[in-house]
């Protein structure tokens, strides 16, 4: 059994290889078996009885991910209280219980691939692909597993994506800057890669871009090769428990120590911890006198595990140690100790590839950052992730161009210093689509305005959805017109492009189009005088097509007051988890969920302007907040770190105090607002603006004001109303480089 990477892309062309190279009929896939898990089978069984689709839905929303019938029966009161309560849902129950488990297709393994010394038929039994819309592939029966005791030569030729990333991020250096890299050639000892690492600045780097990892990494300060392995090797169940005890030997914190002098040879390179199963070997020669053979056969034990085949080395091992001046109970704890370390056992040379992958794209990451992140963006496939990573690219000092049709390729691509983005990366834009505006744009030039671009484009690959998506991403904005403007005409635009593309197609000419060969002045309808969208609606256009805000964020408009209403961002909370945390943040997505005894609880997911954080909403906190809320809100939110981290431990999560809607914020916060005026500044235009935004805007802040003359002559004012300090009011005072101080009054509840 074989496994081996490949890049991604590449993948094809060695199954292919190994198609020409064994022959047709000798090489094959390997067949899978899917069950009928709790979901599929009730849905199943319900469509049966003439349920429909979309109430079976419903029903299956309240199984808990993983579990079989009786279990979300027993775990899940929403799901129990269904079915307990109609006759229909009983019954479909009842039946999902029979035929849980059971085969209900066959599929193809992703990646296996099965080798015979010959022709297939005469040693296993096969079969044909059933997979609606797959190619009709010949398919070994048996399972992998089995393959492997039939002593069949099985091959897992799998897909790196990581491999692919170093490719792309390589060809895109030669584009951009015509420098060829020899990635195979690195030298091991570059002193920016291990800089990048220690910094934790490990996003896009491979086996080092989890939360712990990077926080081992920062702590670890790798400086050589070696330790790149022991991480990848180290940082696994099991033996994680050993990496503070690696890195505080490597600092010289703590004594490396040895249970005897003979392992010290052995183990020195990695402070006296036993990290690889090559360690194991050796000192089993060194101290027991295992043959090269033994010592092989007691790796292969500790990879598969198996604790009965280790216990027939025991013997042979504390003999020979004893007969090489190891004491007995020295031995037997080394051995004992092996026997744990069997649990986790990771082969050096496993580790070792996979150190050096790691190490290449830390390398180009740290020399070439922005073909590195480009690469990185164009092969994410899954849009909510894609959000994440350009705010990488921000914190990196990578800026992030909106995508142009004029500009933009099919994937994000490199221009200067700055990442364009790319049209794949738009929500409804199709290979169709995108081929056709690049294909039209380098053949005839760019684009000049909507009815130009429909004119030029077929109604079969550019249709209504792919100009809202076009106009909504900002793509059109170096067009005529606003994006509201733009809008307003699609259906006129686009009848431009069936009848001229039409003839086009077919060949046909009229005597107007010879006419236009003479006179290629484009005669097109003036766009229509209507509002510009606003910024918050424009933004959340955006966010419908993209999956994320690229113009700007809804919170901008705000953002001079929330710099005083927060005194912490969803990224910087370490220095703060014992005080009160204040954000702003805008609603995400709300998770409502029922915990066993019924009770009603919620995840509430916000953004601001640094990233996303939760709030957990349980018990009085669910009935107090949970009605105030609504996706798409702006709330001010206060209360303390939760003690609950879930599966990203990178994310901040709120216990809240405190959940103010923005729209009464000025009801509910209290403050002060503290003015210090030179007398020059007060001009008629300033105190016209400032009267009317603190007129317009009443609440429960104080506003005390010292005016001061250059003779230094002060005269202090007190407003006789409170007022609430607006972003606009806020603003104002920046722009005339005002000197003001605002502070938030805690609440009692708040503390």
């Amino acid at each position: 059994d074989i496994d081996i990477d490949f890049c991604a892309q590449g993948r094809s062309k060695v199954i292919d290889y190994l198609i020409q190279k064994y022959g047709r009929n000798s090489v094959t896939q390997i067949v899978t078996f899917s069950t009928l898990q709790a979901k599929s089978v009730f849905k199943d069984v319900a469509r049966v009885l003439m349920l429909p689709a979309s109430e079976a839905n419903n029903i299956t929303k309240t199984i808990p991910f993983g579990k079989s019938l009786e279990e979300a029966y027993q775990d899940s009161p929403d799901f129990r209280n269904l079915i307990d309560n109609n006759e229909i849902y009983q019954s479909i129950y009842k039946h999902s219980l029979v035929l849980e488990g059971l085969i209900r297709q066959t599929g193809i393994h992703p990646a296996g691939v099965v080798i015979a010394p010959g022709d297939l038929k005469e040693y296993v039994p096969l079969t044909r692909s059933t997979q609606k819309g797959a190619e009709n592939n010949i398919l070994v029966q048996y399972e992998g597993k089995w393959l492997g005791e039939l002593k069949f030569l099985k091959m897992d030729v799998l897909g790196l994506k990581t491999l692919t990333l170093i490719q792309k991020t390589i060809d895109m250096v030669k584009e951009s800057q015509n420098i060829d890299i020899d990635i195979d050639n690195l030298p091991l000892t570059d002193k920016k890669v291990y800089q990048l690492l220690s910094r934790g600045d490990t996003d896009g780097i491979f086996q080092f871009e989890s939360e712990g990892m990077r926080k081992y990494l920062m702590d670890l300060k790798p400086n050589m090769f070696e330790d790149l392995i022991a991480m990848v090797a180290l940082y696994r169940p099991g033996p994680m428990k050993f990496i503070d005890t690696y890195i505080a030997r490597k600092h010289k914190k703590e004594k490396v120590t040895y249970d005897h002098p003979i392992m010290e040879a052995t183990l020195k390179e990695t402070y006296g911890v036993t990290v690889y199963q090559e360690q194991v070997m050796r000192i089993s020669m060194e101290m027991a006198n295992f043959t090269r053979g033994e010592a092989d056969s007691l790796r292969k034990a500790m990879s598969k595990k198996s604790l009965d085949l280790l216990m027939q080395f025991q013997e042979k091992f504390i003999q020979g140690a004893i007969s090489n001046g190891v004491p007995e109970n020295v031995a037997a704890k080394i051995w004992n100790d092996w026997l744990d370390f069997a649990q986790y056992a990771f082969n050096k040379s496993h580790a070792t590839c996979y150190a050096l992958v790691a190490y290449r794209t830390a390398w180009l990451k740290a020399h070439y950052p922005v073909e590195f992140m480009a690469a990185l963006l164009s092969l994410e496939d899954d849009p909510a992730k894609i959000p994440v990573k350009i705010e990488v690219c921000k914190s990196m000092g990578i800026k992030i161009l909106p995508p142009n049709i004029n500009r933009s390729e099919k994937e994000f691509s490199v221009h200067g210093k700055e990442v364009l983005f790319g049209l794949k990366a738009i929500k409804n834009m199709g290979e169709a689509a995108i081929n056709a505006i690049i294909e039209e744009r380098q053949k005839n030039g760019p684009f000049t305005n909507i009815f130009n671009f429909c004119s030029r484009l077929d109604s079969t690959a550019v249709n209504k959805t792919v100009l809202e998506s076009l106009i909504a991403s900002g793509a059109m904005d170096e067009l005529e017109g606003t994006r509201a403007q733009k809008w307003a005409v699609i259906e006129q635009a686009l009848s431009y492009n069936t009848g001229a593309q039409r003839d086009k197609r077919v060949g046909q000419t009229s005597l107007f189009d010879l006419i236009s060969e003479e006179n290629e002045t484009e005669d097109y309808p003036s766009l229509p005088e209507v509002e510009k969208w606003s910024y918050s609606y424009q933004l959340e256009k955006e966010k419908e097509v993209l999956g994320f805000y690229l113009g700007g964020h809804p919170l901008y408009e705000h953002r001079h007051l929330i710099r005083y209403l927060s005194n912490v961002n969803s990224k910087s909370t370490r220095e703060l988890e014992s005080k009160n945390l204040r954000l702003v943040g805008i609603v995400i997505s709300i998770n409502r969920k029922r915990d066993n005894k019924g009770n009603l609880y919620a995840f509430i997911e916000f953004e601001d302007l640094s990233g996303p954080f939760e709030v957990a909403l349980f018990n009085k906190d669910f009935e107090t907040f949970y009605p105030l809320l609504e996706q798409g809100k702006i709330y001010f939110v206060s209360g303390t770190k939760s003690g609950y981290t879930g599966n990203d431990e990178s994310l901040l999560r709120i216990s809240p105090q405190q959940i103010v809607p923005l729209e009464d914020w000025k009801n509910i916060l209290k403050g002060e607002l503290k003015l210090n005026l030179p007398l020059e500044k007060l001009t008629t235009r300033f105190l016209e603006d400032f009267a009317r935004l603190v007129n317009n805007n009443e609440g429960n802040f104080s506003l005390k004001t010292i005016i001061y003359t250059d003779d230094g002559d002060n005269y202090k004012l007190e407003a006789t109303k409170n007022i609430f300090p607006s972003s606009a009011l806020l603003e104002l005072l920046e722009n005339n480089r005002l000197d003001y101080h605002l502070r938030l009054f805690e609440d009692e509840k708040s503390g």
